[in-house]
């Protein structure tokens, strides 16, 4: 690192941060989760149990101008048993002065045990990257993260992100220091990629784009990825599930989630989300979940290969990476 920052200066930083936080300490161990009702499943070798839909809170929740309102919709959505709430330190809307984990925060200070907290660590240099950790930590109220992944991995930063002292080393570290409970690693496009964290290191968790489409360019993340990452114990959670809707307004998306959820390895799907009629539907999926039959998947898949065989939209690029909308 340019400036060797150790274990114990950065414990006390975020600690010291964490002095004014109302309900501060760490969680481990005496978390409150309540499904109630909602189908559940294990995350993988982390064993905690998670409702198979993750509060997506990305580039739709932070599209809400209206702070209360956007506020009001995560406490509706605990209260209704979705606990397991996905963010990162990038996840903010400049045009409407929104910042994602800001937000959060402002519920956790208050109701921290009850939510599974996932960030994510975008930064590649080691210096910014424990900066942004220690900031995630900071504004989101709270003295330790229950989820730290590493955000968007892609082939080319493999070499920048793996050895001493560099972004795999340091999330390792945050979990032994007990900074967070669990760690992971996410992931938009390339299989390969996914596929070699999941063989090469010790993570808990890996979260990647669902691969409805382009095979051709060798994005086999369900053939490979998936059972790469479920043969080590990993949870494996699925986002970018609803996405072909924006399209295709034909589409339902509750058929949508219920393939995700049928994928045979996948603990759950990261969902956005901007309003309480989407949580409701959501509930109302998880409270009669029905996995889909393998005739009613290959109907789906062929009513979309048609879309997936072209770059039309920004997700499917190879460069695309979510945070810091306009």
């Amino acid at each position: 690192m340019k400036k060797d920052i150790t274990r114990r200066d950065f414990i006390k930083g975020s600690m010291a941060a964490g002095v004014a936080i109302a309900g501060g300490g760490f969680v481990s161990g005496c978390s409150s989760y309540e499904s109630r009702g909602l189908t559940t499943a294990v995350l993988g070798k982390t064993g905690v149990r998670i409702p198979r839909v993750a509060l997506g809170l990305g580039s739709r929740w932070c599209a809400i101008a209206d702070e209360d309102k956007a506020l009001d919709i995560l406490s509706y959505a605990l209260d209704k048993g979705l606990y397991y709430w996905d963010t990162a330190a990038s996840y903010e809307n400049k045009e409407k002065g929104v910042i994602s984990e800001e937000r959060i925060g402002k519920i956790l200070k208050e109701r921290r045990k009850e939510v599974f907290i996932s960030t994510k660590v975008r930064e590649r240099d080691p210096d910014k990257a424990m900066k942004q950790i220690e900031q995630s930590l900071k504004r989101l109220q709270t003295d330790q993260l229950d989820l730290l992944k590493v955000h968007n991995i892609r082939s080319e930063d493999l070499d920048n992100i793996k050895g001493a002292g560099k972004v795999i080393e340091i999330v390792h570290r945050m979990k032994e220091e007990g900074l967070t409970r669990f760690i992971g690693f996410s992931g938009h496009s390339e299989a390969k990629a996914l596929t070699h964290m999941a063989e090469n290191f010790d993570f808990d968790t890996m979260l990647m784009a669902l691969n409805h489409y382009n095979a051709k360019n060798g994005w086999k993340r369900e053939e490979m990825a998936i059972p790469a990452a479920s043969a080590k114990g990993m949870g494996v959670m699925l986002m970018k599930v609803i996405r072909p809707v924006e399209n295709d307004n034909s589409l339902d998306p509750v058929d949508m989630i219920r393939y995700a959820l049928s994928i045979e390895g996948v603990s759950g799907a990261v969902i956005g989300t901007d309003s309480k009629e989407v949580i409701d539907k959501n509930v109302a999926l998880l409270k009669n979940f029905k996995p889909m039959s393998n005739d009613e998947r290959d109907g789906l898949t062929a009513r979309l290969t048609p879309f997936f065989q072209h770059q039309g939209t920004p997700w499917m690029d190879p460069n695309y990476c979510d945070g810091n909308w306009v």
